[in-house]
């Protein structure tokens, strides 16, 4: 599978060493495609790996996942043209968080970040994913306490079951399906929540987890 990855700080760099480790070719999309932290990483990463523009790195991608800041992924949409995600699965790495000490989510709580893009991106299968956990146990997760389900939203159900087994493959037991893509208010919600409780334990590699009786 040929994957581009918009966005090349540490969420783009570790997704992209799980894909590329996995045998998909990937294309790491950056204002900056040529600079040393790109290429150290290139030399790290084991697999089929390269580095373009963003709009090279969403030509390049049958999948493609953002992983920028949040408060540049829609000027970077913007900029690659919307219609070349149509059709592609996008995957929804991001969080609307700005520099705000309260940690209180940019969009508000009756619109997400997932959802702007589903609507910037109406011909594609927005999916969110991965954004509530840390970089570091995004690929072969590892928690002393059991590795949770990790959480998803979107429309389109085969999108959701195609990032379901991306889920799998990079070693989650499985994927929690929200429902659909407003589902990802909470999902990004959450996130302040996950920064408050690792301020409190002094530690950056906890995810939430779903329990029951």
């Amino acid at each position: 599978m040929k994957v581009g990855i918009l966005g090349s700080g540490d969420v783009g760099q570790a997704l992209g060493r799980g894909f590329a480790a996995r045998g998909h070719e990937v294309m790491i999309g950056s204002r900056n495609p040529k600079g040393e932290g790109l290429a150290k990483w290139l030399r790290a990463v084991k697999g089929k790996a390269t580095t373009g523009s963003f709009e090279e790195a969403a030509k390049h991608g049958e999948v493609v996942v953002l992983a920028t800041r949040g408060a540049a992924v829609e000027e970077v949409l913007k900029g690659v043209g919307h219609a070349r995600f149509d059709g592609k699965v996008v995957i929804d790495v991001t969080n609307p968080l700005a520099d705000d000490p309260n940690l209180v989510p940019f969009v508000g709580m009756t619109d997400s970040l997932g959802e702007r893009i589903q609507r910037a991106l109406p011909r594609a299968r927005v999916v969110k994913a991965f954004n509530t956990v840390p970089n570091t146990q995004m690929v072969d997760p590892k928690f002393s306490g059991g590795t949770p389900d990790l959480m998803i939203c979107g429309n389109d159900a085969a999108a959701k079951k195609a990032v379901a087994g991306i889920v799998k493959e990079f070693g989650w037991p499985g994927a929690l399906d929200l429902g659909g893509i407003e589902g990802a208010r909470w999902l990004e919600a959450s996130v302040s929540l996950w920064v408050l409780v690792g301020m409190h334990i002094g530690r950056w590699d906890h995810a939430f987890k779903v329990v029951h009786g």
